[in-house]
């Protein structure tokens, strides 16, 4: 790739863009100061954010300085969804959720000035520092004197919601102003002339794109990414309901893994220009994979693998792989360290069975067998395995020592059909 905008375009990271000749000039001539905010509406962020981390992480590699803003400020406002108004935060938890955030970016740019391929060190700030000491009448009379509100009412988020029966409250309706602030305050403290965000935000990045104008007579810069979306169109975000968690006590690493895992073909490609690191060679010869085998999975393998260990260390990742070649391979379940087997086995349906309890009754509560009956002809066909290892007798029973850390034994029916029977006490 030539420059960063053709990567990113290639990539498809790109949908719009103030003036790209502009935009194009600024980079090649660069280095330029870029940033993205997020706001800590949940404590932990999630798939879609990912797409604008990965974009600093690729400016930031290409020699461009970046800044990762945590909207400790916006997050007690909630940007404008269209269909309905944010339940507000209270300041506990939004300070609670700023802390988080903060910690969760880390491992995805170089803060610390120690990464070779990096030219220059990311910022970390929080726009309450600059919010918070301002007064209402200041920011009316600085900030609010430059907008129109025939203007503001063009935004699509605002006007969808003036057109319902709801309307909107005037805390949400200012969020723009907010981060147009933001864009203006980073400009002026350390020279960022270009925000980046999803494609829905793009009448706050353009809000931001003319304050600066207005203000300092200067033209500044807006790039957007598409929305993500799931294979039913919807996209991906915390107030879908669909979303995919950054953090490991929100989202397991397993099952985070086995996300991608399971990704359509027609979708895995697309997700990995986006996400991963791989060149355009690596990519192409993975399409063709998907193309000619796509029994082999094996890009989905690759999107798993690399998403996984971008947003949880190697070592995670290893961790899963087992696991996941145990439940659905021939690895050793009893090797798992407890928590990678809890959240392996998370998912799969089952039942609580008592130490002891017949194989038999077991395959019952598990819901592997109908009746008791079915459960005996399916021991005697071989077709039932615990923890991986063959049972055909009839009379088995369900050791404690099967119970893997004590807690589960896994159950497969067939190749592909897993349960798992979680402890139980014995009755007194």
């Amino acid at each position: 790739m030539s420059t960063i905008l053709d990567e990113l375009q290639w990539r498809g990271a790109v949908a719009q863009s103030t003036d790209e000749t502009a935009l194009r000039e600024a980079l090649a001539s660069g280095p330029i100061t870029v940033y993205c905010g997020f706001d800590p509406t949940a404590p932990s962020l999630h798939f879609g954010n990912f797409v604008q981390l990965v974009s600093l992480r690729r400016m930031q590699r290409a020699g461009h300085k970046v800044i990762c803003l945590v909207g400790g400020s916006t997050g007690l406002i909630g940007d404008p969804k269209p269909t309905s108004e944010r339940v507000l935060k209270t300041k506990e938890q939004t300070a609670e959720n700023v802390a988080r955030i903060k910690e969760l970016v880390r491992p995805f740019l170089d803060f610390e000035g120690t990464d070779p391929s990096c030219a220059y060190p990311a910022i970390l700030v929080d726009n309450l520092d600059w919010t918070a000491p301002m007064s209402a009448l200041d920011f009316l009379r600085d900030v609010g004197k430059h907008f129109r509100v025939n203007q503001m009412i063009k935004k699509e988020a605002i006007s969808a919601r003036l057109e319902s029966q709801e309307g909107i409250s005037y805390t949400e309706f200012s969020y723009q102003l907010l981060q147009a602030l933001d864009f203006l305050e980073l400009f002026r403290a350390h020279g960022c002339t270009m925000q980046i965000g999803g494609s829905d935000q793009w009448g706050n990045l353009t809000a931001g794109v003319d304050l600066i104008h207005r203000v300092e007579g200067v033209s500044v810069h807006a790039m957007t990414s598409p929305l993500l979306t799931d294979a039913s169109g919807v996209k991906y975000g915390k107030s879908e309901g669909n979303a995919v968690w950054l953090s490991a006590d929100m989202t397991s690493p397993y099952a985070f893994y086995q996300y991608f895992l399971n990704v359509e073909d027609a979708k895995v490609i697309e997700l990995l220009k986006i996400f991963s690191d791989r060149d355009q060679a690596q990519i192409d010869e993975l399409e063709r994979a998907v193309e000619q085998e796509p029994f082999r999975r094996a890009a989905q393998k690759a999107l798993a693998a690399d998403v996984t260990t971008l947003v949880h260390g190697g070592e995670a990742t290893a961790a899963v792989q087992a696991a996941s070649e145990a439940l659905f391979g021939k690895g050793d379940l009893a090797a798992l360290d407890a928590g990678t087997l809890r959240d392996a086995t998370a998912e799969l349906p089952g039942g609580v069975v008592v130490p002891g309890t017949s194989l038999v009754d077991a395959l019952v509560m598990v819901g592997l067998a109908d009746s008791r009956n079915s459960a005996r002809r399916t021991l005697a066909e071989g077709a039932i395995s615990v923890n991986g290892a063959k049972v055909t007798d009839g009379e088995s029973v369900l050791r404690s020592d099967q119970f893997l850390n004590g807690d589960v034994a896994v159950i497969r029916r067939g190749r592909k059909v897993l349960a798992a029977a979680r402890a139980g006490a014995a009755s007194t």
